[in-house]
């Protein structure tokens, strides 16, 4: 009779990809267990086309900010619906994986190899949190700020819990102190409501601004402007692009007769990021 933990194993492969119990069991008996690659081996074999919720999409979830001593790490984790982003067992398990996302400095390959309190890593606990819900929870993306140079600024838009929501966006600013550290936050809140693409207009991605423009001529050219019209059209519509793309130029939210730019004066943005939950799924 297989014993408790080779059953456990077959349960899971069962519920990850839908194969039978007999052609599940040959799979992990052929891989030691290794849940991953008796999925790759059942594929291989055409008996699984695909791993069974592991091919849907996951667009909902939360994100999780964490900070000590200066440190902030950020992880989204993505469910496929809000239900299950709502339950209690997920958000645990959320919590625990910021925690240690921070102390992997933000490294998904070294989270999902650390071990969690239970004595399992987080691999195996992903599957079997997974197996519970019924659907498909993935570690999406993370990202960690240092504390050289600058110093970094948090905001939690759409809060579920405190350091927990559906946008964060992090900042890092050099030169600033006390007596403006309250506009970090503020930075931050922007970021949350503008959506900036980059710092400035040289970190713009080139090959974004070339397909822009590609999109932009062709509506001007299908309205049926002439060509030196279209031209001159293009190139205004392209600048305007870039300012509201461009952190540096934006409309600054709380005063939009000012850039942020103006805002900012001796102070300077070294890097930021804003996680929205499933957004670009």
């Amino acid at each position: 009779m297989p014993d408790n933990s080779l059953l456990a194993n077959i349960k899971k492969l069962r519920e990850l990809t839908g194969v039978g119990f007999k052609d599940c069991k040959l799979a992990i008996d052929e891989n030691n267990g290794d849940i991953d690659k008796s999925i790759e081996f059942l594929r291989k074999k055409g008996i699984a086309k695909a791993s069974k919720k592991m091919s849907r999409t996951a667009s909902e979830g939360l994100v999780l900010v964490n900070e000590i001593e200066g440190k902030v790490s950020i992880i989204e984790i993505n469910s496929e619906t809000d239900f299950v982003a709502k339950n209690n067992d997920f958000i645990s398990f959320c919590k625990e994986i910021s925690e240690i996302n921070l102390k992997e400095s933000g490294n998904l390959e070294n989270i999902n190899k650390s071990i969690m309190h239970n004595n399992v890593d987080v691999k195996n606990n992903l599957i079997d949190l997974i197996a519970k819900m019924g659907e498909k929870i993935t570690l999406r993306r993370s990202k960690f700020f240092d504390k050289s140079e600058g110093k970094n600024y948090f905001y939690v838009h759409g809060s579920v819990e405190k350091n927990i929501g559906k946008i964060i966006s992090i900042v890092k600013l050099k030169n600033i102190n006390d007596k403006n550290k309250d506009l970090g936050t503020k930075l931050a809140m922007h970021i949350t409501a503008a959506s900036p693409l980059s710092i400035d207009k040289n970190d713009l991605d080139k090959s974004l601004i070339d397909k822009e423009l590609e999109i932009i001529k062709a509506e001007i050219v299908n309205s049926g402007k002439k060509p030196e019209i279209a031209e001159k059209i293009a190139k205004g519509k392209l600048n305007k692009f870039i300012s509201d793309s461009t952190l540096m130029n934006q409309d600054w939210i709380m005063d939009p007769k000012i850039k942020v730019s103006d805002i900012l004066k001796d102070l300077k943005v070294l890097d930021f990021v804003r996680y929205k939950v499933g957004e670009g799924v």
